[in-house]
């Protein structure tokens, strides 16, 4: 793949997750990031499949939104059992 189709297909990622996602700094509620974690995965798949070819800021989106996830239940976890 050309530096070009790279630099397309890095767009079309970015262009996806601006109209979709919010960032995970503005996320409140779990299953908000469950749905966007769900999302990122499905769209990586597509892009795999598609492409061959993934962008990194896919990875370092979902990694984000995976960290806020684990975050989340942690919390939780300690208000419910401690």
């Amino acid at each position: 793949m050309s530096g070009y189709e790279k630099k397309q297909v890095e767009k079309e990622f970015k262009s996806f997750t601006s109209r979709n996602f919010e960032k995970p700094a503005k996320c409140k509620n779990i299953d908000q990031v469950r749905f966007y974690v769900n999302e990122l995965s499905v769209k990586i798949t597509e892009f795999k499949s598609r492409f061959n070819y993934v962008p990194d800021h896919a990875y370092a989106l979902l990694t984000q939104y995976n960290n806020l996830q684990n975050r989340m239940i942690f919390t939780d976890f300690k208000n419910t059992y401690l």
